[in-house]
């Protein structure tokens, strides 16, 4: 597990949409067709896939920008070849967030769920589309929209059954080798378990699946140690099993370790201080029947039920193992899987804008008009007074006037700018 990485910052980009052809149809003894321009082809769309094959985000380190193929012009006549999407590949509980906004984009939770993180330029239209009464043959086309770019964070929640929380060295990783044919590291100091560990449980002719994940230390709510790291999985399991150390090695009082792991669960979401849990004191090997019964009252008070194990030894491993699957099959058929509620969020249909003054240029923002430019061959004069009649339909020519602008200001729409003219 030494490769395991739950957190990435990527860039994806899709493909921009090909150029509409501006032509007109010539054939033998038809010297003057009509226009014929096809549109250009579709920009690639970058696809994320949850795949139940994979475990980590670590290819992310590796490659950390993803971009779509372009769509290809067209020909004449000839509609442009559309752009191959990128499709990737991630673990299932892999959630997507805007970094920019922090917002939810898709919270990937079943094996095959698809999303995508960014949608193609559309192709840009042929003259053929640009026909009027007045305009019956129009000697320009539209460029192809650009594609999109999203800086994004993926997180993986990992989805199993079975969470394990306590201290750092509460013998979690001991448990769960006794338990199941996981292989974690085991030794005497903080932090063992740097990365989730993962291990399937036979309790009779059932089975379910447990996750070793980091040791929680006071602050973990707040980010200290491996705090949201670790917090982050728990929010997925169906049951926690807080383990504690009944003979900590540090003399810490077991009952006060437990009430501040039990506090971090709280401060850092109420759902995880109300998930179905059951406490297991270890070490009953060591301690003895008297010690064991001293410790165990000490946790009277406590609602959710108390086992008394021994990883090494086995006592009291079968129980607890059968008391977690009747809670993992009684939490199945009450509740559903603790799903991210994503935001609705549409890149591409913002149709709001502004204009702003900045060192005598007029600044356009907004994705409707920048797409517009962005899609308009400025250097083609129909092309250009195509643009501005759209421009004037909309309102911003009326804006620019109003702001004072001039013949010659220099008018900047996203990464285009052109001189205005007193069309």
């Amino acid at each position: 597990m030494s490769n395991f990485l739950d957190e990435v910052n990527v860039t994806f980009t899709s493909g921009r949409g090909g150029n509409g052809s501006a032509s007109f149809h010539r054939e033998k003894h038809v010297p003057r067709g009509g226009p014929d321009g096809a549109d250009g082809g579709k920009g690639g769309d970058v696809v994320l896939v949850a795949d139940r094959n994979r475990r980590t985000l670590y290819d992310f380190r590796l490659r950390d920008h993803y971009e779509a193929e372009n769509g290809g012009d067209a020909r004449k006549d000839m509609t442009g070849k559309n752009g191959l999407d990128v499709v990737i590949p991630v673990p299932v509980g892999t959630v997507v967030f805007d970094n920019d906004t922090d917002d939810v984009l898709a919270d990937l939770h079943t094996d095959g769920m698809r999303f995508i993180a960014c949608k193609g330029g559309r192709g840009g239209l042929g003259n053929l589309h640009f026909t009027s009464s007045v305009r019956q043959s129009p000697k320009f086309a539209q460029k192809g929209a650009p594609g999109e770019v999203l800086e994004a964070r993926l997180e993986l929640k990992l989805i199993a059954d079975v969470g394990l929380i306590g201290l750092p060295n509460a013998g979690k990783s001991t448990f769960l080798s006794s338990v199941s044919a996981a292989k974690p590291k085991i030794a005497d100091y903080p932090f063992t378990t740097l990365a989730p560990n993962l291990g399937v449980v036979q309790a009779g002719e059932n089975t379910f699946v447990i996750a070793d994940l980091p040791g929680l230390i006071e602050g973990a709510s707040e980010g200290t140690g491996l705090g949201h790291q670790f917090l982050r999985h728990a929010e997925r399991n169906k049951v926690l099993l807080h383990l504690v150390d009944a003979f900590p090695i540090d003399d810490s009082d077991p009952r006060s370790n437990y009430d501040l792991i039990e506090a971090e669960l709280e401060s850092y979401s109420p759902e995880l201080a109300i998930k179905p849990r059951i406490v297991a004191l270890t070490k009953a090997d060591v301690l003895g029947a008297e010690l064991t019964e001293e410790v165990k009252a000490s946790f009277a008070d406590v609602e959710h039920p108390i086992h008394i194990i021994s990883s090494v030894s086995g006592h009291g491993i079968k129980e607890l193992t059968f008391a977690l699957w009747e809670i993992i099959a009684k939490s199945t058929e009450e509740s559903v899987p603790t799903r991210l509620t994503p935001v609705p969020v549409d890149r591409q249909r913002d149709d709001s804008w502004d204009i702003e003054v900045e060192d005598g240029e007029f600044i356009i923002t907004g994705d409707r008009i920048e797409r517009l430019v962005a899609m308009t061959d400025l250097e083609n004069t129909d092309a250009v007074m195509y643009m501005v009649r759209r421009l004037k339909r909309i309102g911003v020519i009326d804006r620019l006037v109003d702001l004072g602008v001039e013949e010659g200001d220099t008018v900047v729409a996203g990464t285009y700018a052109f001189e205005y003219r007193d069309w």
